[in-house]
């Protein structure tokens, strides 16, 4: 929409507060509709960026341990797992084929007890395993030798259990040998080698690494492991290498992917993730009826200026690009704030989260509740896109009722008495 010169003096000086009373209060409410617009596109990205942190966040942490989808034996138990393994990496899309031994037990020291996730790993895949390397807090993972009777425990373990490298934890497996009186449970000790982070609540609190022959030790499993895990190319994908997978462990075990793993946590937040959009979006819904509602009354402000203004020649066509211009550049600046108030949120999120708790003395984000020890974010350029346009089309629709009342004004009718 081309303004002539003429136009775009008018459309400025629409924009700008006048001298009267009212003019001033016009261009008040024309200010918060500015705010409200920003506020609502803010409101959006900050949100739709946290959910989406949070779901990729989620996903590469369990993803990293747990990979895409694992082939598991049906009494915990998968003999031949070499040939599986092979088997599986033939499959096309398929990436790595790790074998794993995941039992839950219980584990003391300095007089504590806690349930643990014992998991044993061959010492290659413990040292190429990001999530591991990165998340190291104390210690080092080099310690971590087939039997050193060495472990590597999350950081809140180790602060439940009251232990850390050079330290000392039993764990305890009802696997034990048998007596004349039943099964005694096996209590094993064990070095405590390093400390790590993941980031998801449930692993550090749980999760209990140790070399593959250590845990096949531990648990009296022979040469035996528990799983197979598998990654893909994609994830997202992932069903389509799941028909081939099962055939591997088929009458011996089950291959589970990780949608059916987490299923009820990633739904959950697809829900909310669309819920959340269409609320959110009803706030710019009522900035854009503060738009209109604005214009309105510039338009029964400006009546007798219209009037004059048709009279010397102007058209029509003229006054809608006038108040249609009016319109939008309210929208557009709004849009264009609520983008600097989205990116500046979101770069100091977790400080503003930090300042909040201390303020309010409140724990807003609760590891245990949310899984998560930080808040995440993850902006899709995609969702921003959608998110901009919905705001300018929107702002855009508001104006023309307003424009087309301006541009039917009967400059005869109104200044007739004038």
């Amino acid at each position: 929409m081309i303004l002539s010169r003429y136009e775009r003096i008018i459309a400025k000086r629409y924009l700008l507060p006048g001298k009267g009373e009212g003019e001033r209060f016009i261009f008040l409410v024309s200010m918060i509709s500015l705010a409200a617009v920003a506020l609502g596109v803010a409101a959006l990205i900050i949100v739709m960026s946290v959910m989406n942190g949070f779901r990729a966040e989620l996903f590469e942490k369990t993803a990293g341990l747990n990979g895409h989808a694992i082939l598991q034996g049906y009494d915990g138990r998968l003999e031949g797992w070499q040939r599986i393994a092979d088997g599986a990496l033939k499959v096309p899309g398929v990436t790595s084929a790790l074998p794993l031994i995941e039992q839950p037990l219980m584990a003391s020291s300095n007089g504590r007890v806690e349930g643990v996730l014992v998991r044993g790993m061959r010492v290659g895949d413990i040292r190429n395993n990001p999530v591991l390397t990165g998340g190291v807090k104390s210690g080092s993972l080099a310690n971590l030798t087939p039997g050193c009777n060495c472990v590597a425990i999350g950081t809140r373990l180790a602060q439940q259990l009251g232990t850390f490298p050079g330290g000392e934890i039993s764990l305890i497996s009802p696997e034990g040998r048998s007596t004349p009186v039943g099964t005694v449970p096996r209590i094993v000790s064990y070095t405590v080698a390093a400390t790590f982070e993941v980031g998801v609540y449930d692993y550090d609190n749980a999760f209990v690494i140790m070399p593959m022959e250590d845990a096949q030790t531990l648990l009296m499993m022979g040469d035996a492991v528990g799983m197979v895990e598998v990654k893909v190319t994609n994830p997202d994908k992932v069903q389509d290498q799941m028909g081939a997978l099962t055939q591997l462990v088929q009458g011996r075990g089950a291959a589970v992917d990780w949608r059916s793993m987490n299923a009820a946590i990633f739904e959950a937040l697809e829900v909310e993730r669309v819920a959340m959009f269409v609320v959110l979006s009803l706030i710019i819904l009522v900035a854009v009826f503060n738009i209109l509602s604005s214009l309105i009354m510039l338009v029964r402000a400006k009546t007798r200026d219209i009037a004059i203004l048709r009279t010397m020649g102007a058209s029509r066509k003229g006054m809608m690009k006038v108040f249609v211009t009016v319109g939008t550049t309210i929208g557009t600046l709004g849009i264009l704030g609520g983008l600097l108030i989205g990116a500046i949120f979101l770069f100091f999120r977790q400080p503003i989260v930090d300042a909040i708790q201390w303020i309010t003395g409140q724990n807003l984000w609760d590891p245990s509740v949310r899984f998560l020890s930080e808040l995440p974010s993850k902006t899709d350029p995609v969702e921003v896109t959608v998110i901009v346009v919905t705001a300018f089309v929107l702002s855009f629709l508001s104006t023309l009722y307003p424009a087309w009342k301006a541009a039917s004004t009967d400059p005869v009718q109104v200044l007739r008495y004038e």
